[in-house]
Parts: structure tokens; sequence; C-alpha cells
């Protein structure tokens, strides 16, 4: 573990803060990056000489995928003391009833149950760590503290996409405790009109996730027996969409034989999984495209790699795709996709390609067999992500906390 600093030499007397960090979502075992954001955020924080607690909500116990530092508290909200509650399955029925016809009425029932079960244990932690300043991974979290808890603590609300989903598909008893944050943080600057169209006089800071500037870089202008494409994510359907790429070099396979696919991750449903081994079978790929599974050491599966693809239908700030970049490796994404066509600079670091099949087919295929041009873009790939530098990011965050915390 790293040293942990003194705050008072770096940043003058009085800067330490206890921080509240709170994840109304699963963490045990859970591999996505909202996950990976809070665990990095929590013991880069404690590394600075903040007091860090962190806060979850999981059915299961355990520990989270990514490390913890010592010297954070963690606290699983289900399972917290005397507490011991799983997510009720009646409320389980009505959530998926619902759901089928709204969203937000089905994002809801989630917030009915932390509402009948989880604000004890809350409050308690709350009491019990007396944070100078909350910071929530979603608007469900600040309602719970601004709204139901009628906390005087400052909150600083967090955005981990399209803040404009907010006022569409969350719901409706959430938009108030975003107009009583402190602050709101957004991972792009064109996801700050959003908010302030809503709430002209909200403080809304765009501060990036942090991207790791490797020391090593992918080795494209190698020749090789293999070449690699690569893909990290959730195996979600309608998200991370990796059946698309599996479709896509269904095409173009039988023209590039010394390439292979690569799919790691995992979260996958059991149909789901299936049907994307079906798909690698009927395509005859059983031996060109893997399903990988989860993976600790993701800059060791990057730097082998020679092309990044990352299908998504959306991303808020996808940690697969700028570790890539960050790599060295050029990237495709869809045009459609939020997040995506602003990470990825069409034709200077990637393609963005027209969505479905016959799109990423086409930028795939140019870039296959261009090496020239696989080296230039992942250069200028790796150049791009440069401004999320970990001391850049963190430095921005230590700022907005110190200065909301006074609010």
């Amino acid at each position: 573990m790293e040293e942990v600093c003194d705050v008072g030499e770096r940043n003058g007397a009085g800067n330490l803060m206890r921080l509240l960090l709170a994840n109304f979502s699963k963490m045990v075992g859970d591999t996505g990056g909202v996950a990976k954001v809070h665990c990095s955020f929590a013991n880069e924080m404690r590394r600075r000489g903040h007091d860090v607690t962190m806060i979850f909500c999981d059915d299961k116990v355990g520990k989270p995928f990514f490390q913890v530092d010592d010297g954070i508290e963690l606290y699983n909200l289900q399972h917290y003391e005397d507490t011991d509650v799983v997510f009720p399955t009646y409320l389980k029925v009505k959530r998926e009833i619902v759901r089928a016809f709204s969203t937000r009425r089905g994002r809801a029932v989630n917030n009915e149950f932390v509402k009948k079960y989880l604000l004890v244990p809350t409050k308690c932690v709350l009491e019990r760590c007396m944070p100078d300043i909350i910071v929530t991974w979603q608007t469900a979290a600040s309602k719970v503290f601004l709204c139901d808890l009628e906390t005087k603590i400052p909150v600083i609300t967090m955005s981990h996409g399209d803040p404009e989903d907010i006022f569409h598909t969350y719901p409706q008893e959430e938009i108030p405790a975003l107009g009583k944050s402190a602050a709101c943080q957004v991972l792009l600057p064109s996801f700050a009109e959003a908010i302030k169209k809503r709430f002209p006089n909200m403080k809304t800071v765009a501060i990036g996730n942090v991207v790791p500037q490797y020391e090593e870089e992918a080795d494209l202008g190698c020749e090789k027996e293999r070449y690699k494409i690569i893909f990290i994510g959730r195996l979600v359907k309608n998200h991370k969409r990796p059946h698309l790429l599996i479709e896509a070099f269904a095409k173009l396979a039988d023209d590039f034989p010394d390439w292979i696919v690569e799919i790691w991750g995992g979260g996958a449903k059991k149909s789901y999984q299936k049907n994307l081994e079906a798909l690698i079978q009927r395509a005859g790929l059983e031996q060109r495209v893997f399903l990988k599974g989860t993976t600790h050491d993701v800059a060791s599966v990057l730097q082998k790699g020679d092309l990044f693809v990352c299908p998504s239908a959306y991303e808020g700030f996808s940690l697969a795709l700028t570790e890539a970049m960050s790599m060295g490796l050029p990237a495709i994404g869809y045009k459609d996709s939020i997040s995506v066509n602003e990470l990825i600079q069409d034709g200077i670091t990637g393609f963005l390609a027209e969505d479905g099949v016959d799109g990423m087919v086409h930028s795939m295929k140019i870039l296959m067999e261009n090496q020239d041009l696989r080296m230039r873009m992942g250069m200028a790939a790796r150049e791009s992500m440069r401004q999320y530098e970990a001391s850049v990011i963190w430095d921005e965050w230590e700022s907005i906390l110190d200065e909301c915390r006074k609010y």
C-alpha cells in the first residue's frame, strides 16, 4: 500500500477532510466502471491523508472486486451490524412488472427498498463517521441524504453517464436532491448543459475519470503470427453489445486469417452468454473468437492487442476504451454512442462507425489491413489520454471537495 501523505504538509493545515463516499449499488465482486471508480477514489483520497468511509448496497456478503486500501472504513448497508436484509422477492417481482411499462417507475422500486430497509443503517454510518462532505455515485443516494435524512452536510452528486437521462428515466423524487446538491460532477464538458438548463445556479464541474498513463505500450510495429482485436467490458446485450463485434468479425475472418478476437468481461445473463457462444459456433470461429472472462491485469491484455473495439450503444466515460487508448491502441466505436463519440477522434485516434454490423465491418477492415495507420492512430490515441493523468484529475477533485465543504 502507498504511504499516506500528510495533508497538512501538502496543502497547509486545516485541509484534512472526513469523506463519505456513497454508492447505492452492488460492489461485491462487481467488475464495472462505477465500482472501479468508487474504489480508486477512496484509495487516492486516503493516500492524500483524508479520512474515508465507503458505503454500498449489496445482497451478497464479501469484498469489492477492486482493492480497497487499509485505513478505509467500508460498509455494506444491507449487512451492517444488526441489519441483514436482501432485496425482497415481492419487490423484485414488482420492479420487473412496472419496469416493463416504465424504466422510471422500475427504478423507483429500488428507492422504495432503500427507504424501507436502509435508512437506519445509513443514518448510523452518517453519525459514526461525521463527514465534512458526502460524495454520491447516483441521484438515488443523494435523495437519501438530502431528502430522506435531510442532512445539512454538503453533498456532491456524481453523474456517470449522460445526465440528460436523469430527467427522463430516473424517478421524479430524485431530481430535487440534485437541485439541493452543493455541486454536480459530470464526466465531459458537453454533459454540463443538461444540468445547467434545469438548475442555472448549480455549480457543475466536468472532471473525467483517471486514465492510467502506462510506461509500456502496445507493440503495433512488429510482425506477428496472430493479431488481436480486444473487447473489454461487461457482457450486456443492449449496452456493451459484444455480439456486434463477433458478427462483424465473422464477415472479415476469411480475409484476415491471422487475426483473432479476445472478449474480456463478465456479468452476462446466462441466456446472453449462451447466445454469444452459439454465435461463435455458427460462424465456425471457435479457434478465432475467445470469451476470456474477467481479469485483474488489464494492462497486459491491452499491451498484447492491436486494435480495440467498443461497440457500446452508449457510455458515460468508458474506462476500458480510455485505458486501451492510453496503451496506444487505435479504437473503433459508433458515431451515435454518447461519450464514445467524444473520446475517439474520428480519423485521428480511431474511427467512429455508422451504427450496426456493416459500419463496424467497414472501419475494422481499414485498420486491419493497414499497419501504418494502426501505428499512427495508436500514437495519437495515447497522446489524447494525457489530459486524464491521475494527479490532474485528483487535484481537481480535491479542489472541488475543499470548496464545497464550505457550502
